[in-house]
Parts: structure tokens; C-alpha cells; sequence
């Protein structure tokens, strides 16, 4: 139910809105229309009741009147945000608590091992970040990316969180995981994809770091990560990945309808991501898992669109600087 973050339970959701479709109606009334019993429709217009979302008359028998909803949710979700802002000056004064006390020259980085604990962190991480993560991409993966850590992602670029990746290209493809990046482009991410990314990399706010411990010769997913803290490592890692992004490719553009007016398909525009990030058709034909001639097709259709005789100048095209203009 829509309201369930802000503390209604599905019953007290369902309960208001047949308030607000049938105003000023009697617990008997309501009784009906509900079908909840009489102890339970009381139990519930109690709890709507503290929550501003109903109100009682004083006449016999009572009657039950909504309060406006665009009032009553602004309300509900300016508490729900009091009380996050409450739990987190708890939480911090918790942690400042019990936190050991560093030693005189510790260095600001905790060893976390085990699987299912570096995925832990990982996720963490991106739940306490504000303003922005930092992300080099790159196979293999601790937990499914387009599972669980794309709906946290998009969740978290609703709430205003930016995401900045470097995708290597072998994170590219198939199909299905193009379409789910390019729905994260659209929601917000920024993305820009590098051949040769050196590691993985996850940084919340410049302040907090999580790097997997690749050890070579190792197993096919990493076991171990570092998590690091302000300090002078986390600057250095911060300057490299803001060094990498000027150097990586834009994974998206904007692109707009192709001047004759036809629509620019979901799979050309992954197929133009392919092509920014520098793969052959034959490595395209492969990610997308269509024949080569289809992909060859499809880039000469492309070029037409554009008016473009080479693909560099396509790509130019493409880009912005001519024909069709990124938004």
C-alpha cells in the first residue's frame, strides 16, 4: 500500500479511503462497507485518529470525517521525517559511544570478510549516502545488480541521491542488463563506461569507501573487502576516480526522435551505448544476443537518420553537435 512508509498499515489505508469516498457515515455505516467488526473498525478509527487522518463527530451516533489528504500525508511524512532525523542523532551518539577509541597511527580502514558481510557493507554504504556515490563497475559481482542493488539504487535516486559510475566495458550486455541500466540513466544515474577499469570501487559522500580485496589468482568473487574512512587513501581514491571519469566515454545520451519523426527504439539506444563504449558489431551482436547483420542493419539505419557517411561522424551527430541533439 502507498502509505505503508509513513506508518498506515494496509487496514488503516484501506479504512480511510472508504472514509473519504463515503464522509460523515456512522460506525455502523462504515461497519458495512468495510466489513471489519465492530471491535476492529474502533481499533482502526482509534489509530487513524492519532495519525490526523480521521476525526469523530460529537453527535449520536457519531460520524467519521476525513481530514483533506494532501494536509494530513504532508504532516504524516513531515513526523516521519522528524523521527528519522531523531534516530539518527541517536544512532550517531551510540556509535560515538562505544567506538573503540583509535590508536595513535591506526589506519582508518576495518577488514570485512565473508560474502554475505562485504555485501552488507556494500549495501550500507549506499543507504547512509545524502548527496552522492561514487561507483567503478566491474564483473564479477558480489550480489546480482539487477536484483536487489537496482531497486535499492533507484529507490535511493528517488530520494535525491546521485549516482556517478564508471561501468568497464565487460558490465555491458546482455540485453536484459542494458535495459535495466539504461532505466537507472533515465531515473538519473550518470554513466560513463571505461575500458580497463582497475578495480571496483563504491564511495559515499567522499567520506566513506568500500574497496573489494582482489587478490590474484583468487577465487572468481572476491571474499574480502576494505572499508575505508576519511583519510588521505580515501582522498587519493576519490582523485582516481574523478581522474578515470574525465577519461571514460558518456554511456548515454539523450538522444531524440530521429528527424523524420520515427521514434528512437529501447534497443537502439542500447545499441548506441554499445557503440560509445567502443565494441565491435561482432561484441554488440553477442551482448544483444542478435546476428551480426542485424546490428550492422541497424547502425546503417542509424547513419541514414543522421545523414552521417562514417560512423565517426555519426557519432558526432549523435553526440549533439549536429543532426539529432542531445537534450
Amino acid at each position: 500500500m502507498e502509505l505503508h512508509g509513513l506508518g498506515v498499515t494496509s487496514a488503516e489505508q484501506r479504512l480511510y479511503e472508504v472514509v473519504l469516498g463515503h464522509p460523515d457515515r456512522t460506525l455502523a455505516e462504515l461497519a458495512d462497507l468495510t466489513g471489519f467488526g465492530r471491535a476492529r473498525l474502533r481499533s482502526v478509527l482509534r489509530s487513524l485518529s492519532g495519525k490526523g487522518l480521521v476525526s469523530l463527530t460529537r453527535q449520536r451516533p457519531a460520524r467519521v470525517a476525513p481530514a483533506p489528504p494532501d494536509l494530513a500525508i504532508e504532516v504524516l511524512g513531515l513526523r516521519a521525517a522528524q523521527e528519522v532525523e531523531t534516530a539518527r542523532i541517536a544512532a550517531a551518539a551510540f556509535c560515538a559511544r562505544v567506538r573503540q577509541p583509535a590508536r595513535p597511527g591506526a589506519p582508518p580502514v576495518e577488514i570485512v570478510s565473508g560474502r554475505a558481510a562485504v555485501a552488507d557493507r556494500f549495501h550500507q554504504l549506499q543507504q547512509i549516502a545524502r548527496r552522492e556515490l561514487l561507483f567503478l563497475d566491474k564483473p564479477p559481482y558480489v550480489v546480482d545488480p539487477d536484483g536487489a542493488q537496482h531497486e535499492l539504487q533507484r529507490r535511493l535516486q528517488e530520494r535525491g541521491v546521485r549516482y556517478r559510475t564508471i561501468y568497464a566495458d565487460d558490465a555491458l550486455g546482455p540485453a536484459e542488463r542494458m535495459e535495466k541500466l539504461r532505466q537507472l540513466a533515465v531515473a538519473g544515474e550518470q554513466a560513463r563506461v571505461l575500458g580497463g577499469v582497475p578495480m571496483k570501487l563504491v564511495i559515499a559522500d567522499r567520506r566513506l569507501g568500500l574497496v573489494p580485496h582482489e587478490v590474484p589468482g583468487g577465487p572468481p568473487v572476491t571474499e574480502t573487502a576494505v572499508l575505508l574512512r576519511e583519510s588521505t587513501l580515501l582522498d587519493g581514491l576519490v582523485t582516481l576516480f574523478d581522474t578515470l571519469w574525465e577519461q571514460a566515454t558518456p554511456l548515454w545520451h539523450d538522444w531524440p526522435p530521429a528527424r523524420a519523426g520515427e521514434p528512437l527504439s529501447t534497443k537502439d539506444q542500447q545499441l548506441l551505448a554499445l557503440l560509445a563504449a567502443g565494441l565491435t558489431d561482432q561484441a554488440i551482436a553477442r551482448r544483444l544476443g542478435v546476428a551480426l547483420r542485424t546490428v550492422e542493419r541497424r547502425v546503417r539505419h542509424m547513419m541514414d537518420g543522421l545523414g552521417a557517411r562514417t560512423r565517426f561522424q555519426a557519432g558526432l551527430r549523435a553526440a549533439g553537435r549536429d543532426g539529432w541533439k542531445a537534450m
